[in-house]
C-alpha cells in the first residue's frame, strides 16, 4: 500500500513539472511604464597610452512616450546601438581617463545628439542608468 501512495504521489509531481516545463517564463519587467525601453549593456575600452587599462560600461534606457516613435526605434535597434557603441568608444578613448571619474553629463548629451539623429526626430529621451569604470592596474 505504501509503494501505491509513493507512486501516486512521484506520479502527481512529474505531471506537475511536465505542466510547469510547458508553461512560458514570466517576463522581467524593469518598470510598468509602457514607454521605457531598457537596452543591454555596452561596454568599451579605457586606453592608457596605447594599451587597454580598463573598460567603461554605459547602461542606458530609452524613454519614448510616442507610440509610433516607439515602434520605430524596436525597428531600428540594431542601427540605433551600433551608433550608441560606436559613440561610447569614441567618448571613453577621447574623453576618459584611468584616474578621472567619465563626464556622465557629456556623455548622456552626447548620446542624446546620437539617438536623435539615428531617429531622425526629437522624441527619444536617454536616460543612463549605470556608468561604470573598472581600471585592470
Amino acid at each position: 500500500m505504501r509503494s501505491l501512495g509513493l507512486a501516486l504521489s512521484l506520479l502527481l509531481v512529474f505531471c506537475v513539472a511536465a505542466r510547469a516545463a510547458d508553461a512560458p517564463a514570466p517576463e522581467h519587467k524593469v518598470t510598468q511604464s509602457e514607454s521605457y525601453i531598457m537596452l543591454p549593456p555596452m561596454y568599451a575600452s579605457i586606453m592608457d597610452g596605447e594599451r587597454a587599462g580598463g573598460m567603461l560600461m554605459v547602461a542606458i534606457g530609452l524613454d519614448i512616450p510616442n507610440p509610433q516613435l516607439r515602434a520605430e526605434a524596436l525597428r531600428a535597434m540594431p542601427v540605433l546601438r551600433d551608433a550608441l557603441v560606436r559613440s561610447i568608444i569614441g567618448f571613453a578613448w577621447t574623453h576618459v581617463r584611468i584616474a578621472e571619474q567619465p563626464d556622465v553629463i557629456a556623455l548622456a548629451d552626447r548620446l542624446q545628439r546620437v539617438t536623435d539623429r539615428e531617429l531622425r526626430r526629437k522624441g527619444a529621451q536617454i536616460l543612463l542608468a549605470q556608468v561604470a569604470c573598472r581600471t585592470t592596474k
